[in-house]
């Protein structure tokens, strides 16, 4: 019996249909290098690159408060502090960020088309920044709302510097949450590690998110490759798709996201390796689980690729560098046999 098709409004998007990307995160520490790598693998939807390793002020938290606007952080043993004014480590941060912005302008000289840019969302910096004094800024409703605030100024100032940089490129702006479900549901330490902070509810978060991708002036994917990702919340927020952990979906978050694709979000699965796997799999047994994933929405795959980019499961910080390339040319190639596939379906 063929699956129920449910129609969805059209709509227009920067990437070209059955596109493919990355999360981010890379394993390298030359950022000229990464650069190039990201231009030349994934040619049609690349995006910034993330370099971790480079240091703290390099890795999610400490690139995303480096936008923030009107607040200041410092880094601290135990993680990056809120503080009341500007001090080394965020200007360390700032200039990495200008630098790796320098390296992306060169290799991405001409380009046009859709460009990735990655800042950890209002929830996941509000669960890592500590307050000056106190606990994190999670548990502060007063933090919250200021964080969100001085993230949508300062994400709509990257993204006005990124096409001046690039005036070639579409914008698209990827929010990270990979802490939004721990923090809907008090999963969130506290600051001691023997509690665990009062859940937000799921109407805030709504709103701090919702804030941030108002402000972007871009389309807005919000990320997060943990379980039980909240899909008609992210919706609702605002975002134009999920990206997320196909491997991860149980039949509750499986429920809540076709309900949020039947309303019009598009879905970008990750299904590629994170690291090496012992036996990879073929860029059709991925093409296979994505075409799968969209029946198992009861959505038809054909009419969805517009809404489809392939993507690793999450960021690649964690691979070697050989499967780095191999995993970006096996999204990319994912993403072509998908397209095959439905068009012979069509």
């Amino acid at each position: 019996m063929m699956p129920k098709r449910h129609r969805v409004a059209a709509v227009e998007y920067s990437w070209k249909p059955a596109a493919a990307t990355g999360m981010g995160s890379l394993p390298y520490q030359d950022r000229d290098e990464a650069a190039r790598i990201v231009l030349d693998e994934l040619t049609d939807f690349p995006h910034i690159p993330e370099l971790p390793r480079r240091g703290a002020g390099s890795g999610i938290v400490g690139r995303s408060a480096a936008l923030l606007v009107d607040l200041h952080v410092d880094l601290q043993p135990s993680g990056w502090r809120l503080v009341d004014r500007s001090g080394a480590d965020e200007r360390a941060a700032r200039s990495a960020l200008r630098a790796d912005l320098d390296a992306l302008e060169i290799a991405a000289y001409g380009f046009e088309g859709p460009l990735k840019i990655q800042v950890a969302g209002p929830m996941t910096l509000a669960a890592s920044l500590e307050r000056t004094r106190g606990d994190k800024a999670l548990a502060d409703h007063g933090a919250r709302k200021d964080i969100a605030e001085s993230l949508a100024e300062g994400v709509a100032a990257h993204v006005a510097e990124i096409g001046s940089r690039v005036p070639g490129a579409s914008v698209v702006v990827q929010l990270d949450e990979p802490s939004l479900p721990a923090v809907l549901a008090a999963r969130i330490p506290t600051i001691s590690g023997f509690g665990r902070l009062r859940a937000v509810h799921a109407s805030e978060a709504e709103t701090l998110i919702g804030a941030v991708i108002a402000a972007a002036g871009a389309p807005v994917v919000v990320h997060c490759c943990a379980a039980d990702v909240p899909s008609d919340l992210i919706r609702k927020a605002g975002a134009v798709a999920v990206a997320l952990d196909a491997g991860l979906l149980d039949d509750a978050s499986l429920g809540e996201l076709a309900a949020a694709v039947d309303a019009g979000l598009a879905l970008w699965p990750g299904v590629v390796p994170a690291s090496t796997p012992a036996t990879p799999p073929t860029d059709r047994e991925l093409a296979q689980r994505v075409s799968g994933l969209w029946r198992r929405l009861d959505q038809d795959p054909g009419r969805m690729a517009p809404r489809t980019v392939v993507t690793p499961v999450c960021g690649l910080a964690g691979a070697d560098e050989p499967w780095t390339r191999r995993a970006y040319a096996l999204a990319r190639s994912t993403a072509r046999a998908f397209a095959d596939i439905v068009a012979l379906e069509q």
